[in-house]
């Protein structure tokens, strides 16, 4: 089996620095920045709804929701913008990663699945904060929710759907899965015109 060994080209502080500069967006995989995909009016909905929803609940709590400009710092100097996080541990205004992440949510775009199920699921759990990561679907109202009790506990997987609620005890909120997905006009959603 041959095994091609990439060797950095830019280092987390190159590339954030790189980054605030581009008119496009970007993450980064540890070794080169990455183009992130343009999203479709649905997938902003719903990215809109996450923050909407986290936002009242978490208000006068030691917890904040961030995103999609706020990074996240993973594994192999690697950095991630969910569409939305939550994090309970205070931050500078100007600070570019966001310390102490405890919750975060991935949008699936039609592109994005296996870096969202696969790499993403992998970078996560290597941060011992993040307790919870929903991946939220595009093109059908669900998610799946991947929890531990703490860092160095295992995954537990969990599907949702529109008659669900995520409960998030780490940050003390529960949410209607269909809250997340109002106005997106989805099988399974009212549209915000009815």
């Amino acid at each position: 089996m041959n095994v091609v060994l990439r060797t950095p080209r830019m280092t987390r502080d190159e590339f954030l620095t790189w980054a605030e500069v581009q008119m496009a967006r970007y993450e980064f995989d540890g070794f080169e920045p990455v183009a992130m995909t343009r999203g479709t009016i649905g997938h902003s909905r719903i990215t809109r709804n996450i923050h909407t929803a986290l936002g009242p609940r978490l208000k006068g709590s030691s917890c904040e929701p961030l995103g999609p400009d706020a990074g996240v710092a993973t594994i192999g100097g690697a950095v991630r913008y969910p569409d939305a996080l939550v994090t309970c541990t205070r931050a500078q205004s100007t600070d570019r990663l966001v310390p102490g992440v405890v919750v975060v949510f991935e949008v699936l775009s039609p592109s994005s699945g296996r870096i969202d199920r696969i790499d993403k699921l992998l970078e996560y759990r290597a941060v011992p904060t993040i307790r919870r990561y929903v991946i939220l679907e595009h093109g059908s109202v669900g998610m799946t929710v991947h929890t531990r009790a703490n860092g160095d506990a295992p995954w537990t997987t969990t599907a949702l759907t529109g008659g669900d609620v995520l409960a998030m005890p780490e940050i003390g909120i529960a949410v209607p899965v269909g809250e997340f997905y109002d106005g997106t006009e989805l099988p399974g959603t009212v549209s915000a015109e009815t």
